[in-house]
């Protein structure tokens, strides 16, 4: 039963914590499935966040008992049958698979059914926190399809090819515990407390020097994505610029001062 008032499409909240950006999946009456307007919604919350100078850092994260059951295949199966992209073009895409990447840090936080789409976005974003309750599943092969956001070589990467095609390939189940050993997941954490912890790690993020965390972001992506020579090359490139920066002339008064940076950005 929708609460009377909600869209029964669902919705993505979106709230400031300081330099962090609140990203929230709600939908819990159906455990927080993915519908177009919700990938439509997630998207607009992940453009915010990269045209937001005041923004440092994302945090996403679910209402409810669920992160998310995956996607609600009846209202996304006729757009897919249509060729039509879940991801508006000119909007940041939340699984950082096409230009422009983003450039920013996401953090997010799992608890209990986060299955497929859950499972890409686990893949996708900077540090995942996970609840001791999660419950992983990478269902696509049993529905027909595959998985579109990054899970069919994101796991290939991290787990190596046979941990990975044994969940892509037969819809398995997994917990927190074997997302944390096959290098998913970066914390497992008591059920409860997984958003508390993922905000702290954005806030950490957040006070870091803006502009060093975007090259550094930028530079493992090069890596990935050209190569080790291509992200030799920007490291050079990058340097001169983060060296002259108003920040890391305050990184150095910090330093020599013995007190915290206040970093702006410039």
């Amino acid at each position: 039963m929708v609460e009377s008032g909600r869209d029964p499409a669902g919705r993505i909240v979106v709230e400031e914590n300081g330099h962090v950006l609140l990203i929230g999946v709600d939908r819990p009456e159906k455990r927080n499935g993915f519908t177009p307007k919700m990938f439509r919604e997630l998207a607009t919350a992940f453009t915010r966040l990269e045209c937001d100078d005041n923004l440092r850092a994302g945090l996403v994260h679910a209402f409810g008992d669920h992160f998310s059951a995956g996607l609600d295949l009846p209202s996304v199966a006729e757009m897919r049958k249509r060729g039509e992209l879940l991801i508006p073009p000119g909007e940041v895409d939340p699984f950082n698979l096409r230009e422009p990447f983003r450039k920013k840090p996401v953090v997010a936080a799992f608890k209990g059914i986060s299955f497929t789409l859950a499972v890409e976005l686990m893949l996708s974003v900077d540090i995942a926190i996970c609840a001791e309750d999660c419950r992983f599943a990478q269902l696509e092969a049993m529905r027909g399809i595959m998985p579109g956001c990054g899970a069919t070589f994101r796991m290939v990467e991290r787990a190596g090819w046979g941990n990975a095609m044994k969940l892509l390939l037969t819809g398995t189940e997994f917990g927190a515990a074997e997302a944390y050993r096959l290098n998913f997941a970066q914390e497992v954490v008591p059920a409860g407390t997984e958003f508390a912890r993922a905000l702290e790690w954005a806030q950490v993020i957040s006070v870091q020097a803006p502009l060093a965390v975007r090259a550094i972001l930028e530079n493992a992506r090069i890596a990935q994505t050209n190569g080790l020579t291509a992200a030799l090359a920007h490291v050079e490139s990058t340097q001169k610029v983060l060296y002259n920066s108003a920040d890391a002339q305050e990184g150095v008064r910090a330093f020599v001062e013995k007190r915290p940076a206040r970093y702006t950005g410039a």
